[in-house]
């Protein structure tokens, strides 16, 4: 049996930064993983759609450079050549993160791990421990209960895709379905938007979603809300999907079938015996990430807290600090969202509809991206910044964007709810100009 200071299981942004850090700390860490090095995000995720997002974004700039007085022939998309450029990025930012592990005190292991007990880790025949170890194993496309669901593709299918189909059904409306509405729509396919919500992007505040609803119907992706789907089929032109809506049952011919109604945890073998609790949303943790086993952590999409990838990255420092004896510097309530649409939307903090069930007393304020000089000149004037702040406090509670650069601006106000700063202090704060943060600024003021 090999001994280490700390054995992380999952090499995702949450394992591998953290494995990072603890070597860092001079601790000697034994990091297991079954797949490749960055897990879902890098791989599957966050990378090689974000990769996609860019071949969308220039597609829509080249149908709008008529009114730049730019004059284009026919658009002609190779997907074939997006899908290389996609799956090199990946390959480039997976050697990183090999070389950001290639340190002495650091021991990839390859394999699928399984606790033996609080202090142990089996893979295969092989046996490590640890004084310390951390859950970072992440998360899997869930689907729907319902006759034909295995028809369907997950979001790992659908980037491992290499030919783009005629159409697209999309099964339920959150980040994941959204965004590769966005991308495949742009791309010429026909997509369909099967939400089972009043709205698109439930966690989000309604306006924002809204609007970002009636733009992408403007671009041309079909969505239909308040609609359940019974069954999956095979038919001649691919797939029928069956669903319910105000009462009437209709169906949909498609190529392909996108099962996109989120994630749950992976959770690794041995949890029992080791006596490591798991809940409804995954492991169960306290505020240090730990479980119900005083030397066993879990962060990440496995504990069910908070299904992205920085907040994995952050609840590992908070985890990593706790072993060292010493104080998180992090606030786990304070994480910044985005959606990587056209235009993007983001947020922090709750939402209107929240502030209103928690009866908190707050004022709400909103500004557009038309009365933005950077916006009108970029010719992106769609756009919606809704802030919400406390009525006595003056601090902010919640922030949600929808726009150019969205996920990027909602970081000025994820920092001033972080330091507590009120809303006057971000509306003294001199911007510059001009920048679409002065929308930011100026809803600021709207308060003073």
């Amino acid at each position: 049996m090999t001994n280490y200071d700390l054995i992380i299981i999952g090499a995702g942004p949450g394992g591998y930064e953290t494995a990072a850090a603890a070597a860092a700390s001079q601790l000697r860490v034994a990091i297991i993983e079954r797949g490749d090095l960055g897990g879902t995000c890098l791989n599957r995720g966050c990378i090689p759609t974000k990769a996609l997002c860019r071949n969308a974004e220039v597609i829509n700039l080249i149908k709008e450079a008529g009114t730049l007085g730019i004059t284009t022939g026919e658009v002609k998309f190779d997907y074939k050549k997006a899908f290389d450029r996609k799956e090199a990025v990946v390959k480039q930012l997976r050697d990183g993160v090999a070389m950001q592990l290639n340190n002495p005190l650091i021991t990839i292991v390859k394999g699928e791990a399984r606790l033996v007990d609080g202090h142990t880790v089996a893979v295969g025949d092989e046996q490590y421990s640890a004084t310390n170890i951390i859950i970072a194993t992440g998360s899997a496309p869930k689907g729907l209960p319902i006759p034909g669901a295995e028809l369907a593709m997950t979001s790992d299918d659908v980037l491992a895709m290499d030919v783009l189909p005629k159409s697209l059904c999309i099964v339920g409306g959150g980040v994941i379905g959204m965004e590769f509405a966005g991308i495949f729509s742009s791309f010429g396919v026909d997509v369909t938007v099967v939400e089972y919500c009043k709205e698109i992007l439930p966690p989000f505040d309604k306006d924002v979603a809204k609007r970002l609803r009636s733009m992408l119907t403007k671009r041309g992706i079909h969505i239909v809300t308040g609609a359940g789907v019974k069954a999956i089929a095979a038919c001649d032109k691919g797939y029928t999907v069956t669903y319910e809506t105000r009462g009437k049952t209709l169906a949909l011919d498609c190529e392909q079938v996108l099962m996109a109604v989120g994630r749950q945890p992976v959770l690794p073998a041995g949890l029992e015996a080791a006596g490591v609790k798991v809940g409804r949303r995954g492991i169960e943790v306290n505020n240090e990430m730990e479980t119900s086993v005083p030397s066993v952590y879990a962060i990440g999409d496995v504990n069910g807290l908070c299904m992205l990838a920085h907040a994995a990255t952050a609840q590992g420092e908070v985890a990593l600090t706790s072993i060292m004896g010493d104080e998180a510097k992090y606030r786990l309530d304070v994480v910044p969202s985005a959606v990587f649409t056209v235009p993007e939307l983001s947020m922090v903090g709750l939402t209107e509809e929240q502030c209103k069930e928690q009866g908190l007393d707050v004022v709400v304020k909103k500004g557009f991206f038309r009365a933005n000089g950077k916006a009108v000149a970029m010719g992106e004037t769609e756009g919606l910044i809704k802030m919400i702040v406390d009525a006595k406090s003056h601090h902010i509670v919640g922030c949600h964007m929808c726009g150019a650069h969205a996920s990027d601006l909602i970081q000025e106000v994820v920092m001033a709810i972080n330091a507590k700063a009120t809303v006057e202090q971000l509306a003294c704060s001199i911007h510059g100009h001009p920048t679409l943060s002065e929308v930011v600024m100026n809803v600021a003021k709207q308060f003073l």
